[in-house]
C-alpha cells in the first residue's frame, strides 16, 4: 500500500428534458434538486422543447451530455419524440407525466398530478424494458417519415378525434371532451377501402371505419380496447372496426363495454368462448402490419395528429426503451 487515497467515483448526473408549457419549471427544478441532494447527484443538465421542436432536438442533445438518467417532463408527444431520439439507446427515463391524457404513464402504473412524487420514483424507482412502436409514414407525394409511438397508432376516428377535439374544452374536461367527435363519427359512419398484412400472412382487402394498433390496450376513462395488449412483449396488437350499415354499431358497443369482464375474468374468458365472434369488430397480433389506402387517410400517433397518409409500416422494438417505475410496481 502507498498509502495514496483511492479516487472517488464521478457523481452520478441527470438530465432534464421539459415542456415548459406542460409544467411548472420553479416546481420541477425545486424537486430535482431535493432528489439531487438525497442521492448525493451532481446538478442536471436541463433542455427545453420548443414550439418548433416537439422533444426529439432536446433529448438528443440530453442524450450527448452523457447521464445516467434522462427525467422527461410533458405530456404524451413529448414522450412520443423522447422516445423517437433515445430508443435503443439503453439510457433510464424517468416519466414526469402532465396534460390530460398520459395513457403510458397509466398503463406503468407510475404517480399522477403529483410531480414531487414523479421525481422521486424517477430518482429512486427500478428499471423496467417496455417496446417501443415504429411508425414509417408515406405520404401522397411519395414522401416518408419515420417516427415512434409507445401506446396506439390510429387510423379513421382515432385519428379524427386526435386532430378535431377541442382543445380548451380536453384541458377542461379531459376524456370526457371527445365525445362530440366520437358521436359525429358514429353518425356518419365514414369508412374507408384499405389492404393490410401482418407478418408474412396473406394480405386481405377490407371496408373498415377504424384501424388501431397498439402497444398498450387501455384507452382514457378505462376502456379496454385491445385486450392482449402487453406493454414488453414484442408484439403489436391491432383491431379492426367494421360496422358496416346494419346492427355493427351496437355489437362494437357491447364487446367495449364488457371487454374488461370477457377477458380479465374466468368467468368472462368463459363467456367469450362460448359466444360468437362479432364480424363488425375483429382483433390480431403480430410484431409488424403494412396497411395501404387508395385514398389517403388521417393517421394519430400516441394522440398527435400526422395528418394523411396513404400507407403506413407498423413494428415493434422489443424492449427499446428503460423506463424508471416505483419499487413498488414492479413488484406488483
Amino acid at each position: 500500500m502507498n498509502g495514496d487515497p483511492v479516487a472517488a467515483a464521478p457523481a452520478q448526473r441527470a438530465a432534464v428534458v421539459f415542456n415548459p408549457a406542460k409544467v411548472s419549471v420553479q416546481a420541477l427544478r425545486s424537486a430535482v434538486a431535493a432528489e439531487e441532494r438525497a442521492a448525493g447527484w451532481a446538478s442536471s443538465a436541463w433542455f427545453e422543447t420548443s414550439r418548433s421542436d416537439d422533444g426529439l432536438a432536446a433529448a438528443v442533445d440530453a442524450a450527448r451530455s452523457a447521464p445516467d438518467l434522462i427525467l422527461v417532463a410533458g405530456g404524451d408527444g413529448t414522450l412520443r419524440a423522447v422516445a423517437q431520439a433515445l430508443a435503443g439507446s439503453g439510457i433510464s427515463l424517468g416519466l414526469i407525466p402532465t396534460g390530460t391524457g398520459n395513457l403510458f404513464a397509466r398503463e406503468l402504473h407510475l404517480p399522477l398530478n403529483d410531480l414531487a412524487a414523479s421525481v422521486t420514483s424517477a430518482f429512486d424507482g427500478s428499471d423496467r424494458p417496455v417496446d417501443v412502436g415504429l411508425a414509417v409514414l408515406e405520404r401522397e407525394d411519395g414522401t416518408t417519415s419515420d417516427h415512434a409511438f409507445l401506446v396506439m397508432a390510429g387510423i379513421g376516428l382515432d385519428a379524427h378525434m386526435a386532430g378535431h377535439t377541442n382543445e380548451r374544452l380536453k384541458r377542461r374536461i379531459g376524456w370526457l371532451a371527445y365525445s362530440d367527435p366520437i358521436a359525429r363519427s358514429v353518425v356518419g359512419n365514414k369508412q374507408f377501402d384499405l389492404s393490410y398484412r401482418l407478418d408474412d400472412r396473406p394480405e386481405v382487402t377490407s371496408r373498415a371505419h377504424t384501424v388501431i394498433v397498439g402497444n398498450s390496450g387501455t384507452l382514457t376513462g378505462g376502456m379496454l380496447l385491445l385486450p392482449d395488449a402487453v406493454i414488453d412483449d414484442g408484439r403489436l396488437d391491432a383491431v379492426v372496426f367494421r360496422p358496416g350499415r346494419g346492427s355493427g354499431w351496437t355489437n362494437i358497443g357491447y364487446r367495449l363495454a364488457f371487454n374488461r369482464m370477457l377477458h380479465r375474468t374466468r368467468f368472462g374468458r368463459l363467456l367469450a368462448s362460448v359466444t360468437p365472434k362479432p364480424r363488425a369488430i375483429r382483433w390480431a397480433q403480430g410484431t409488424r402490419m403494412s396497411v395501404r389506402f387508395p385514398e389517403p387517410q388521417e393517421i394519430q400517433l400516441d394522440g398527435d395528429t400526422q395528418g394523411p397518409v396513404t400507407a403506413a409500416s407498423l413494428s415493434v422494438h422489443h424492449h427499446g426503451l428503460t423506463i424508471r417505475v416505483p419499487r413498488a410496481a414492479l413488484e406488483a
